[in-house]
This record gives C-alpha cells, structure tokens and sequence, in this order.
C-alpha cells in the first residue's frame, strides 16, 4: 500500500484539488492521509465531504507545531509500506502511484524512488525541470547550482521503514526538513533514479519557498546545510570535494562566457574570434 500524507493548514485554495488529484490516480492500493493543523477556514469542511464517500481517506484535525510536525503524525498512523508527501498545493501527472507500486516490486528495503518534477509559477509556466539524476551524498554536497537535489517530495517516494533508520522530520525545522530528509536517506537506502516526469511543484505567492527564494534566503538556508553535512566527512573526502566544486565552478564560469561571446562575438577583440569559432564548434554552441 502507498500512503500518501498530505499537511494542510488554512488550505481551502488547493484541498480539493488535492484530494482529487489522488483519486484520480486510480491506485487501488493507497490511503489519503490529510493531517490538518486547525485550519479555521473551510478545509476541514472540504475534507469531511471527501472523506465521507471515498474510504481511503484518513484524517484528523489539531493543533501542531507546523509542518513537519504534521508530517510526523502522518507517518504514525500510515498502514503502507510505501510513503509520499504530497504538499497540498502540489499534484501528480496521471498514474504515478500506480507505476511507482509496480517499481517498488523491484526494490529492497528501504529504498528511495525520484522521478523528475516541474517547478510552476504564478503565471502557471513551468520554468524550470528538476532532474535529480545524480544522488550520490557526495554529489549531493557539491551544492543546488551545481548538481540540484530532488525539489519537492510530489517526485519521490521511500520505504516507510526508512525513517526507523534516520528518524522523522526535525519538528523545529519549518523550511528545510525535505533536505535533511534527502541527505540522510541516500546515505543508507538504495536509491533509484527514473527519468520519467511524476511531481508538479508551485512556487508561487503566499507560499514558504516563494518568500525565501525572493529574499535570497533559499541558498543560503541550503548552503549553511551544506556546510554542516561536509565538516562530519572525513578530511580527505572534505578536500577531494572543495576541489570538485572549485572545478567545476570555474569550469561553468567558462562555459557561460564562452557561449556569451560565441552569441556576441562583436564584443570581442578580432584576434579571438576566429579561436572563439573554434571552441563554438566543439561544444556545439
């Protein structure tokens, strides 16, 4: 069984939605689990109205500590092997849960399953595609501009078991807990990676990544993270992976300009353009 745990508070804008999105997956094997925090608009009525003809609904409504904490509770009473978050302004494409099931058959326990995620705005464009394909812990801490993590958990899904290894969500975490939650899973599950589009992620306004990606606050938040898993490295891997970044840093540096000029040659002195030509060809600007 997959169960699918979704934290709402004052949600009504997305519950419905939400809850649709699930059942629409026709997934004979889930549970909807919505874990709603006291919300004092209409989500809990929207929820008791779905909840009272579709029986794969499960849910409560109380007080909590924020997300993660909603998160927790919906763990604790999960039936299902297999666990999914699904942020409640966040959804599927069509029929994921059933072919994610068919993959967990192949997989031991515990296991880590990412497929590809669209990150949405509030134009409703998709502006970018996030394709996690290497997830390595070491590749991981090389950071988001070079070797981006899994966005949003609408495109993974793991071993409920996972968390009597690394434990649950850090309940005094309300911003980065999916990260800290990547980081520890793929240092003892087997993780797989399938290039195949499964999440849809809205970062649009009103919403926690939307303000901390406006204030500059996300990759700070997440290279101060970063920082912490690198020191309890040992120190040679701590080297081996400050000259990998270096590298490929520099290496993108060069890459940008090269393309930049290759685009504006005219803003090059006449002796470079012909090499500039040269470089073009070869990596097929």
């Amino acid at each position: 069984m997959i169960s699918v745990i979704t934290p709402v508070y004052n949600g009504e804008r997305f519950i419905e939605s939400c809850i649709k999105v699930v059942i629409d997956q026709n997934c004979p094997d889930i549970e909807h689990i919505v874990v709603d925090g006291g919300s004092t608009d209409q989500t809990v009525e929207i929820i008791k109205q779905y909840a009272e003809k579709y029986p794969h609904i499960r849910w409560i409504s109380e007080k909590d500590k924020g997300q993660s904490d909603a998160m927790n509770k919906g763990i604790a009473m999960a039936r299902g092997e297999i666990l999914a978050i699904l942020n409640v302004d966040d959804y599927y494409e069509p029929n994921v849960l059933n072919r994610v099931a068919e993959i967990f058959k192949t997989l031991p326990e515990p296991s880590l399953l990412v497929g590809n995620c669209n990150l949405w705005n509030d134009d409703g464009e998709i502006f970018e595609v996030n394709k996690p394909a290497r997830l390595k812990f070491t590749d991981l801490l090389l950071g988001w501009k070079i070797n981006p993590f899994p966005a949003n958990p609408s495109a993974y899904f793991y071993h409920t078991s996972l968390h009597q290894i690394i434990g649950n969500y850090p309940v005094d975490d309300h911003d980065a807990m999916d990260l800290h939650f990547i980081l520890k899973a793929v240092q003892v599950a087997t993780v797989k990676y399938v290039d195949e589009l499964w999440g849809n992620f809205r970062v649009i306004k009103g919403t926690k990544t939307y303000h901390s990606n406006t204030n500059g606050q996300t990759i700070q938040r997440i290279e101060k993270i970063l920082k912490i898993y690198r020191r309890d490295l040992p120190l040679f891997q701590q080297l081996q992976l400050g000259i990998k970044r270096d590298f490929l840093y520099i290496k993108d540096w060069i890459l940008v300009r090269i393309k930049y000029f290759a685009n504006k040659p005219q803003e090059l002195p006449l002796t470079l353009k012909n090499k500039l030509k040269k470089f073009a060809i070869m990596l097929n600007f």
